[in-house]
């Protein structure tokens, strides 16, 4: 059966307008650049893979090359549970106690790692809730597949001492050497997404979650059903939620250039008929990510048999769709209608699947025990008499960071080589979700910065098949040399 979405045959042009990659001179990658640090670096064309990233100076072994900020990216639902962080930047909010004491909190109430959790509970009190306008968060909402369970060699604390973190109420030895920006609660009220800053919330706001919020100030045509897709979205691949903001990021920027076109020109202009050229510019910055078609390039599953490859990508196929059908009626947007094409919402997963970065954050939990641990012995002990108790009830669980996934623009303009000149490394001081990028060696003027696609220490073999997942076969000086 061949499923066919209507909107792909009515905007086919626009769509395959969209799909094309942008040329590497194109102003737009100037623009990005001035907006990162980074020093002297330039998009330009390669002989074989259309664009890369190269060097305009010289760069020192373990030198910054770029941090990239993220496009859209999203915290895993199953990390949720362990790691309470902004929901634009990723750094971690509240307090070490708040993190510590959340975290235990639903483990007493007998989250599993399995559950479909999907509950509402006042989790902060007024303390420990309290914003900078004052703003209460009334309760947290944890949903999809939850990370975190009692594990058998943990050492269950009382529930009054795990409350007391959770509350504000107990302060832990030292932990004020670990401050965290305090809880910004969504505009939108949603109960969902919460930020380190009143500026991190307005640009998700304005970015990505006006479109995407289930609270009651939600600018989405339907919140219930916002909330069935996002519900499908945790039960199947939360690929989807960063599918949805990409789309959410475009209409919302389309809307924005529009205004700004026809500031002053009264209502009855802005309401002309759709101006496809505007789509394109809100478009741009996805546009310039690799893609393909997301059940094309997904790779295969170790327990699927290669005879049902063709089912399982038919599969793939129609829980798209399904997502889409679910988006469409919470954010369809008549003037941006190619968006809603499966071809274009296929690509845009595609381009996740194919160009995606691990986003971790590191947490200020571990760094908070591992400081205890270096105290003199002559402190240590009397601070360990409330610390470790704590500490066995974690148990190995103490230092999970903040995990999820993220397109970065820049980053994913860089080429693969199986000998790396770059990679991605986060450093002591890098705690939010931007992309680094360290030199490996010294690199040169006019040379291009590569990083590696996959574990450069596979067989050759087994990295040509990896790599021909991205759409080529690796021809590096590494590879060369082993043909």
């Amino acid at each position: 059966m061949e499923i066919v979405c209507p909107i792909d045959a009515q905007f086919s042009d626009q769509v395959a307008a969209l799909l094309k990659p942008p040329p590497p001179q194109e102003k737009y990658f100037e623009e990005l650049l001035a907006t990162r640090q980074c020093d002297g670096l330039k998009v330009k064309p390669t002989p074989h893979y259309g664009k890369g990233v190269y060097a305009e100076t010289d760069f020192k072994e373990e030198q910054l090359v770029l941090k990239d900020q993220m496009l859209a990216g999203a915290q895993h639902s199953s990390n949720k549970v362990d790691c309470l962080v902004c929901s634009y930047c990723f750094c971690f909010v509240g307090s070490i106690e708040l993190q510590i004491g959340r975290k235990l909190y639903l483990e007493q109430l007998g989250v599993s790692p399995h559950d479909e959790c999907r509950m509402q509970k006042d989790c902060y009190n007024s303390d420990a809730s309290v914003d900078e306008d004052d703003s209460d968060v009334e309760d947290q909402q944890a949903s999809g597949e939850c990370s975190s369970s009692p594990s058998k060699d943990k050492i269950s604390l009382p529930k009054d001492v795990v409350e007391s973190l959770f509350n504000g109420e107990m302060q832990l030895p030292y932990s004020e050497k670990f401050s965290l920006p305090p809880i910004v609660s969504c505009p939108g009220g949603c109960k969902e997404n919460y930020y380190c800053s009143k500026s991190c919330a307005e640009a998700d706001w304005e970015s990505f979650h006006s479109l995407l919020c289930t609270g009651e100030g939600s600018k989405s045509l339907s919140t219930k059903a916002l909330q069935k897709f996002i519900e499908h979205a945790n039960d199947t691949n939360d690929i989807f939620l960063l599918a949805a903001k990409v789309i959410s990021f475009t209409i919302l920027r389309h809307k924005k250039l529009k205004e700004s076109r026809h500031e002053g020109k009264g209502k009855q202009v802005i309401s002309e008929s759709i101006d496809f050229t505007l789509l394109g510019e809100a478009w741009k910055p996805v546009s310039m990510g690799y893609k393909r078609r997301w059940w094309d390039c997904i790779a295969l599953p170790a327990d699927v048999d290669g005879s049902d490859e063709s089912s399982f990508r038919m599969q793939m196929k129609e829980l798209a769709l399904t997502s889409l059908q679910l988006l469409k009626e919470a954010i369809f947007d008549e003037e941006c209608q190619p968006l809603f094409s499966l071809e274009i919402y296929g690509n845009i997963i595609g381009m996740f699947e194919l160009n995606n970065l691990d986003l971790v954050v590191e947490s200020p939990v571990e760094d908070y025990f591992l400081y205890i641990d270096d105290l003199p012995l002559s402190e240590k002990g009397e601070v360990e008499q409330t610390t470790k108790p704590i500490l066995d009830a974690l148990g190995d669980d103490y230092s999970i960071c903040c995990q999820g996934t993220a397109f970065f623009p820049l980053q994913s303009c860089m080429n693969h080589s199986c000998r790396p000149n770059a990679k991605a490394f986060k450093r002591e001081e890098d705690r939010d979700g931007q992309a680094t990028i360290i030199s490996l060696q010294p690199i040169a003027k006019g040379e291009e910065i590569t990083i590696s696609y996959i574990d450069e220490d596979l067989p050759f073999e087994e990295r040509q098949a990896l790599l021909a997942d991205y759409g080529f076969r690796c021809g590096c000086s590494k590879c060369l040399e082993e043909t």
